[in-house]
């Protein structure tokens, strides 16, 4: 058997559910709040353009004739970014690809669409080779 609680009784604050910040309004010597910059202030806001030197080669070595973009030379980047930018190239691309012992290789000749996305990111791309 339960026994309901006695809800206590509040005094003269009429509605409990009004507004807490109903009252800054009167106050008239509130500061403006911080406008936004147009440009950001700090490091984070902005996009990293210094994040190093990839090169984009194309290869058609020991894969039958067949040709495929490769990206190398990614330094201070862990596997998981790898994995992330390389599906993001699959995707736009609409290709597979893979990524071999610290390199992502894309199907086919797509050296310049690869070059876009990686200036997005933040790389310097150069093609080199052939």
């Amino acid at each position: 058997m339960s026994r309901k609680k006695k809800r206590k009784q509040t005094e003269g604050e009429g509605n409990p559910a009004a507004s807490p910040f109903g009252a800054l309004s009167e106050l008239n010597d509130l500061p403006d709040g911080i406008a936004s910059p147009s440009q950001p202030t700090s490091r984070r806001n902005r996009k990293n353009t210094t994040r190093g030197r990839l090169d984009i080669v194309r290869e058609t070595a020991h894969r039958g004739g067949k040709i495929v973009t490769v990206i190398s030379g990614f330094k201070g980047i862990g596997l998981p970014e790898k994995q992330e930018l390389a599906r993001k190239i699959q995707k736009t691309c609409g290709v597979g690809g893979t990524i071999k012992d610290g390199r992502i290789e894309i199907r086919g000749d797509l050296r310049d669409q690869v070059k876009e996305i990686l200036e997005e990111a933040g790389f310097n791309p150069v093609f080199s080779g052939g």
